[in-house]
């Protein structure tokens, strides 16, 4: 029997988008295939053949148009792909038996045609695709070996590489047909005098992905990792592998991310086995999976150990079963023990190797978190399982979804951190000025409750009318629950109590919108029990967590919060608050600067607790004032005065230097982006503070401290208009 070696079949196609270097890019169909046999032994050429395809969405690109002089007419009498692919096997099976060859390997011109518009197509038309789909010679890379001074592989066509041999040019008019002639002629080329190249080397594609582990010591490159946004939130890693299918994945390489509840958020981390896997991947940005389009952007291999790393050696064990689907179980009762979760399985759907098959997730203290893994054998198992979705264990239902490795590692290392891991987030972090925080009985405060989730601090201003004018500089505060969305309630500081009193009395259930809001006079002291997470209502105050009595263990522990002296003028969190009856900024007066509170990373309303215990916790937003024109009232330089004249030891901000503000961010965008973004400035973290929106969100800003005004335009100089994550980045110095 013949090997792969001895017979190519040289193999070209077209799409009816782009094509050539961007073959693959725009998710068009194929609409042209040419074929060309090529005996290595005996150096003949078989007949050429060209075979349209009818794409299922009839429509052409103008650049598609004028490359293959194709109609719309002519597509519309071709062969469906999976027809076309059938006489393409006959055909060449014929041939072969005719050269008497039994096997043969295909040649294409460079790796597009295979891995980026073959299998993805097959992929989303569910066609079972050949072995020799699975297996070719990347004519490229072939020549490159034997010419290796003939440019960049990325740069070489088909029509180049013969003008670099010298051999005579070709005048076809049918598309398709120069390209496989000129590829049959360079191949000839090669096995003559003086090469003798042997086509021995053949890229491969991976059948199917392959799960596995992944230890935080392992080495990961960064080229090789990628970011997909966007994906269905019940997608699993066999899904992504789909949606990248003809890419080889790693073993493990699908980490899909949960959020701060331990669901998934729409994200995944999908390492590939080189960075050329990984840069096909980056082509497939934006690119659908059913009906939603996935973004796909670059990662580091640290993210991705972050998310699928592991040190336990329970995990390692449980997941040392190679080639198993899992299946994640959650809310299970805590009392649940193996032999009630494999009876509630069944015999239809066997967990591979009993009770070792099953992986409870619990607290470091060894209490149960209501989450399993269970492994199965095959996909029919697994499918048996989730049909039993929102069953009944005990007295309560039972959620099961498809999981991974990775997610497997990344709910346990979430669990099993210490201290526990909170259930409440990151609260907002406001520069509060200290006078406005008023903690006495004086009933200078109001209330509101019932606003619209849409409301806006335009909203809030338009609502109070003529009492705007009363407000407290940053006496706006609304009211953000656990998720740091709008809780529907809002406080609001106002000059007098007087004053709190006639605005309770007169926009008492008057409308916002589509809603009546309730308006009550409280004091300031009252208002800290609500962001502190007690109730205030109109019978009374219902203390919050912290100063319950009756909770033994504390379930939390509470920090102080360190104060530092700022100008109250600095409200770094704000942007410009939009007015409903604008007033004239009063121009600031440089006296001694009142105290200001700052709530670091830890304050004290960031409370670690007992995740079984069942309240919501509010944090207000950034404190506003409908007298907030900007992100300084005062010059920067007023503010760096300020502090400098503090003690040490209190002084918060870097002292010398300048600010510069960046605009256009990812909404995500961390320190570390940021940091990433000005490496080679060796700034540290505390330089760069991201801003937040009225409604507790990041704006896609931020403002970096450097070390000097010279470095500052430097940095604008050489950064701005770069782009981060996709996103272009606008710098200004302040």
């Amino acid at each position: 029997m013949a090997s792969h070696s001895d017979t190519l079949v040289v193999f070209f196609g077209q799409t009816a988008g782009a094509n050539g270097g961007r073959l693959g890019s725009d998710e068009r169909e194929l609409i042209l295939l040419v074929w060309q046999i090529v005996d290595l032994q005996e150096k003949k050429v078989g007949k050429l053949h060209r075979c349209l395809v009818k794409p299922d969405t009839l429509e052409l690109t103008e650049e598609c148009k004028e490359e293959s002089g194709l109609t719309l007419e002519e597509l519309c009498k071709a062969e469906p792909l999976d027809r076309a692919l059938q006489q393409f096997q006959q055909s060449v099976s014929s041939e072969l038996q005719a050269l008497g060859r039994s096997s043969y390997t295909l040649c294409t011109d460079g790796p597009l045609l295979i891995r980026q518009a073959f299998h993805p197509e097959a992929s989303k038309k569910n066609l079972v695709l050949a072995d020799c789909f699975y297996s070719f010679v990347d004519l490229r890379k072939e020549f490159h070996k034997c010419c290796p001074n003939a440019g960049a592989m990325k740069d070489l066509c088909a029509s180049a590489m013969a003008e670099y041999l010298c051999l005579p040019s070709l005048m076809e008019k049918a598309a398709g047909v120069q390209e496989v002639k000129a590829m049959v002629m360079v191949i000839l080329h090669l096995l003559s005098k003086p090469y003798n190249h042997k086509f021995t080397s053949c890229e491969t594609v991976k059948h199917k992905f392959e799960t596995g582990a992944c230890s935080k010591t392992e080495a990961v490159d960064s080229e090789t990792v990628i970011r997909a946004r966007g994906l269905p939130w019940q997608s699993s890693d066999q899904d992504i592998a789909r949606f990248f299918k003809g890419l080889n994945i790693a073993k493990g390489g699908v980490a899909l991310c949960l959020n701060a509840q331990g669901r998934r958020n729409g994200e995944a981390l999908v390492r590939f086995v080189s960075q050329e896997h990984r840069d096909l991947a980056l082509e497939r940005h934006k690119h659908h999976m059913g009906s939603r389009y996935i973004e796909v952007y670059k990662a580091t291999g640290e993210e991705f150990l972050k998310i699928a790393g592991g040190t336990s050696n329970e995990v390692a064990q449980f997941l040392s079963k190679e080639n198993q689907v899992i299946i994640r179980m959650r809310g299970l009762p805590f009392t649940a023990t193996p032999e009630d979760v494999l009876g509630f399985l069944g015999p239809e759907c066997p967990v591979t190797d009993g009770r070792e098959g099953l992986l409870f997730v619990k607290y470091p203290d060894g209490r149960p978190t209501g989450d399993a893994f269970v492994l199965f054998a095959c996909e029919e198992y697994a499918q048996n399982a989730i049909k039993k979705h929102k069953e009944i264990l005990g007295k309560r239902y039972i959620e099961l979804f498809r999981s991974t490795a990775a997610e497997v590692q990344q709910v346990l290392n979430r669990y099993m951190s210490t201290p526990l891991i909170s259930t409440l987030p990151p609260p907002i972090l406001p520069v509060i000025p200290q006078p406005f925080i008023a903690t006495g009985s004086t009933r200078d405060c109001i209330r509101l409750r019932g606003l619209p989730y849409t409301a806006t601090i335009e909203d809030i201003l338009e609502f109070m009318g003529e009492f705007t004018i009363d407000i407290k500089p940053h006496g706006v505060h609304m009211v953000l629950n656990q998720q740091g969305r709008p809780s529907g309630d809002a406080f609001i500081q106002m000059k007098s109590s007087e004053r709190a009193f006639l605005v309770a009395q007169k926009c008492h259930k008057k409308m916002m919108k589509d809603r009546y809001v309730e308006v009550f006079q409280c004091s300031g002291e009252e208002m800290s029990f609500v962001l502190m997470g007690g109730t205030l209502n109109r019978s009374g105050l219902s203390p919050p967590p912290c100063k319950l009595p009756c909770l033994s263990p504390p379930a939390y522990t509470t920090f102080p919060a360190p104060t530092a002296v700022f100008p109250a003028e600095a409200a770094l969190y704000q942007t410009p608050a939009l007015l409903a009856t604008p007033r004239t900024p009063q121009a600031p007066t440089h006296a001694a600067a009142p105290a200001l509170a700052y709530y670091p990373p830890q304050p004290h309303a960031q409370l670690y607790m007992n995740m079984n215990m069942n309240y919501t916790a509010y944090y207000p937003s950034p404190p506003v004032s409908p007298t907030t024109l900007g992100y300084f009232a005062a010059p920067p330089g007023t503010m760096a005065a300020a502090v400098a004249a503090q003690p040490p030891s209190t002084q918060m901000l870097a002292q010398p230097g300048a600010l510069v503000r960046m605009q256009g961010l990812p909404f995500n965008t961390g320190v570390k982006d940021i940091l990433g973004f000005f490496q080679g400035y060796q700034l540290q973290p505390d330089a760069v503070l991201v801003l937040y929106n009225f409604s507790g969100q990041r704006s896609g800003e931020a403002l970096v401290t450097f070390p000097s005004v010279e470095q500052a335009k430097q940095a604008v100089a050489e950064r701005s208009g770069r782009p981060l994550a996709g996103h272009t980045i606008h710098l200004c110095v302040l």
